[in-house]
């Protein structure tokens, strides 16, 4: 089987690498020469553009930024044709990156008037859970194409879920990124006054997480540096799942629910945080460096 893997930043890299490690065949292209070059002494085959990785390919892959990267690669703009008028055969798209939903409809819609199944299967675990080959998929669209696509995924990933049609995927996505942006800021702020009234980071922790504060941001991603070393807030905050991306993602929450007219008072609380601490020059390190809004000391 030949995958075409598109964008190859943090998350992209190491889930084509998985991919090369199962045994299939991968043409990847990124606008950055390096990344591609990197998996190439994997065993990968760089492409010139994201036309020729995809040429033949039995699945094509995406993991971009942000919706308006993933309609340019698909649907084309300024004139300029997108991927789907230029697909050869009838390739599988799974696009991994995490959009707002009617941007994954849109583009799930489009491939569907040319005879495509495209899913939106965004992702969960980090960098870490890329690495590793553990991450969580949760995907969007038809049955059929979600069959076919299980033994890729789960070449990536643990668990691979099916939420329902298109962009379910991306809705449940955001909602899981809305609860961790909570969490990772609530798990900060409790750190923060346990140590400004005289507790060892550690120790507060090991506390919480075999009580009832117990929670992901805190037990697996410690956002206070030294107290897990394994953890971005260990390496100064670098690496991982960027600011501004979580500021994205929180973004997004806010969208969905004016559109369904949700309530989301904690959601919009954190997002305002996060937008605040990308807002203070934050926005490239990892998003448990909101950390750093709380110690006192430090600027947001």
């Amino acid at each position: 089987m030949q995958i075409a893997f598109i964008g190859l930043g943090n998350m992209g890299a190491p889930m084509a690498a998985n991919l090369l490690k199962a045994g299939y065949r991968v043409r990847v292209f990124d606008l950055v020469e390096g990344a591609m070059q990197a998996l190439a002494g994997e065993g990968a085959t760089p492409a010139e553009s994201a036309r020729d990785a995809a040429d033949g390919a039995d699945v094509v892959i995406s993991m971009l930024p942000a919706g308006a990267h993933v309609k340019a690669l698909y649907l084309g703009g300024d004139d300029q044709p997108g991927l789907l008028e230029a697909l050869s055969g009838q390739p599988l798209i799974i696009d991994a990156s995490t959009i707002a939903p009617e941007d994954a409809r849109e583009v799930a819609g489009a491939a569907a008037r040319r005879g495509l199944t495209c899913l939106d299967a965004p992702v969960s675990g980090g960098v870490g859970g890329a690495r590793a080959g553990t991450l969580t998929f949760i995907v969007g669209g038809s049955e059929a194409g979600f069959d076919t696509a299980r033994p890729l995924l789960e070449a990536m990933g643990r668990n691979v879920f099916h939420a329902g049609d298109s962009g379910a995927g991306q809705v449940a996505k955001i909602c899981n990124n809305m609860l961790l942006g909570i969490l990772m800021s609530g798990t900060a702020e409790a750190l923060a006054l346990g140590v400004e009234n005289g507790l060892d980071p550690a120790v507060l922790s090991e506390i919480m997480k075999q009580s009832s504060g117990g929670n992901w941001a805190l037990n697996v991603y410690n956002p206070w540096p030294g107290v897990m070393p394994q953890a971005p807030a260990s390496n100064d905050y670098q690496g991982g799942f960027l600011v501004d991306l979580m500021s994205k993602d929180l973004g997004l929450a806010t969208s969905l629910a004016l559109t369904s007219r949700s309530a989301i008072p904690m959601g919009a609380q954190a997002r305002n945080l996060y937008a605040l601490h990308a807002g203070g020059g934050n926005g490239r390190l990892d998003f448990s460096s909101i950390q750093r809004f709380y110690r006192r000391g430090d600027t947001p």
